[in-house]
């Protein structure tokens, strides 16, 4: 007989879920439901791995065994999207959620849905019961879910969150994807440099140590820097490590994240890069959220603490308070010096006929866009560039080694 996967709860609440062999689907219903189980959801047993994220696992019994420990981006949005739909089919909240919490493969996530459960049932909205857990579910998450449950459409700003956390992974893997090659030629560049400074070198100090000739400066330079790298190396990687350290340690404050984003900003060709991504991030946000009814301050309020940039963050406080005070949203942008002056005028226009959501829709569409040219480009320039800075390298120590080779000759003629 077909063996069937089902997920129920009892009188007081509490999941059962395991295998059952019947011969259709409405018998083994029936089967449980004389036991006074309530089937929250059943499948056939060879149907089951689709209920399964990729890494889940489910043990001999039928119980559901999350395999890892944090919570990624991709759980979040996996869970989001799962919601979305369930919700939109009809079922409940809490039906829902316990039907995503035998899915999940994060344990911690696994935990927190079912707390979410526990005190929901104990009569606390979703989005409370969300701001329980700021380190997984930001001010961002919490505000969206309120906004949707006080207008009755929780189903469709969630399938809105899922697609800006789909949308916002896809661009990160965009940038991620476009920088690999670059990162790839430059350490394939920095081994040979390595190679040539720990294997090449030694070998030509000794044939030199073996006559009596005066080594040029590069020479000498070159045979120093070798032996500093070789003998010294535990050393050279405690300052490396201790320059990162104290690198990410200083960017942790408040004041040192300040200037370092100064510093960006003021960079010829990362500074255009880094404050459109920012703002990139920013009209993302904006728009998932004014779509989804949340108010304008509020909006604004999110954003401030979600964009990741203090720079942006301060501009976003100011913007806020002239729009408290009445002003127009897009004159408080162009006030800032930041956005673009298409930005502004799109702003404007989208205020002026009832459009902003739609505008901050196209103005994040326009900047992912010149991201993904601005990063080919780029690209295609780092090659001729990496290449034409190795071989200049690699020209000076070639120089470097036969200029006492051809002293050498010299001698010997």
């Amino acid at each position: 007989m077909p063996k069937y996967y089902y997920i129920t709860r009892d009188k007081n609440g509490v999941k059962i879920s395991g295998e059952q062999e019947g011969g259709t689907q409405d018998e083994v219903v029936n089967h449980l439901q004389a036991k006074g189980l309530i089937v929250v959801n059943i499948i056939p047993e060879s149907d089951k791995s689709k209920l399964l994220p990729a890494g889940a696992n489910v043990s001999a019994g039928g119980r559901f065994v999350p395999k890892h420990n944090k919570v990624s981006q991709g759980d979040l949005t996996l869970f989001c999207r799962q919601l979305a739909t369930l919700l939109g089919a009809g079922v409940t909240i809490l039906k829902a959620l316990n039907i995503i919490s035998q899915q999940v493969a994060s344990k911690k996530l696994h935990k927190i849905i079912a707390d979410l459960e526990k005190n929901m049932e104990a009569g606390l909205s979703f989005h409370e019961t969300m701001a329980k857990h700021t380190d997984v579910f930001s001010d961002f998450w919490v505000n969206l879910v309120e906004s949707g449950e006080a207008s009755g459409n929780l189903a469709v700003v969630l399938g809105r969150l899922a697609g800006y956390l789909e949308r916002d992974a896809a661009f990160r893997k965009k940038i991620i994807s476009a920088l690999i090659y670059p990162a790839i030629l430059f350490l394939a560049g920095t081994g040979a440099l390595l190679f040539m400074t720990i294997r090449i070198i030694p070998t030509f100090a000794e044939i030199f140590s073996g006559f009596d000739i005066k080594l040029p400066f590069l020479t000498l330079l070159l045979i120093g820097v070798s032996k500093f790298i070789r003998y010294y190396w535990l050393l050279n990687l405690a300052i490396i490590g201790g320059g990162v350290w104290l690198f990410r340690l200083y960017t942790s404050t408040k004041i040192g994240k300040r200037k370092y984003e100064d510093f960006l900003l003021k960079l010829p060709i990362i500074g255009e890069f880094y404050r459109t991504l920012v703002i990139e991030r920013f009209t993302s946000e904006m728009a998932t959220l004014v779509e989804s009814g949340v108010p304008i301050l509020y909006s604004l309020e999110i954003s401030e603490r979600s964009v990741d940039s203090l720079v942006l963050g301060e501009i976003v406080n100011h913007i806020k308070d002239d729009v408290r005070a009445g002003k127009p949203l897009g004159e408080s942008l162009g006030k800032s010096n930041f956005f673009d002056a298409m930005a502004v005028q799109m702003i404007n226009i989208g205020e002026e006929i009832g459009e902003l959501s739609n505008m901050f829709k196209r103005l994040n569409n326009f900047y992912q866009e010149y991201l993904d040219t601005f990063l080919a480009r780029v690209v295609s320039m780092f090659e001729p560039i990496m290449l034409i800075a190795m071989g200049v390298v690699i020209g000076i120590m070639v120089i470097g080694m036969f200029l006492p080779i051809f002293e050498i000759a010299q001698i010997a003629k």
